[in-house]
């Protein structure tokens, strides 16, 4: 978790610069930042498959180290990212349909119930996250 702290803004850093370079030089920027991009991600696949080629007694070890601290981050943080994903999704969709809908019944307010159903639907979204969270917390 420490090193997301230290890297996230590292990585913001990085896109506002490449955003910046972009807007000045264009093509030559383009080509560099697509290097940068396959060298990272050469970088991380290799990564990949040395963690997935390690040895089972690392594993045997590891495996014994999070059952005795009775951690459960990584359920805990699927559970946050289902949350934050979910109501991020319904907050665009209800703003959307939202808007459609006062605009609708501006017009025709007889149109009230289907509008909010729509509306509803989209919230829905939201309650999925939760569930997907509760079921995430509940495995772990």
């Amino acid at each position: 978790m420490i090193a997301w702290l230290i890297a996230l803004p590292l990585l913001i850093a990085g896109f506002a610069a490449t955003h910046r370079l972009l807007r000045r030089r264009g093509r030559a920027v383009l080509r560099t930042v697509c290097a940068a991009n396959a060298a990272l991600f050469a970088a991380a696949l290799a990564l990949l498959i040395v963690a997935l080629s390690g040895g089972s007694a690392s594993a045997q070890a590891a495996t014994a180290a999070a059952e005795s601290s009775g951690s459960n981050g990584a359920a805990l943080i699927g559970a946050a990212i289902a949350v934050a994903g979910a109501s991020l999704g319904a907050a665009i969709a209800v703003a959307y349909t939202g808007a459609a809908a006062l605009a609708a019944l501006s017009e025709r307010p007889e149109l009230f119930g289907r509008a909010m159903v729509i509306v509803g639907l989209a919230e829905g979204i939201a309650i999925y996250g939760l569930v997907v969270a509760i079921i995430l917390i509940g495995e772990a």
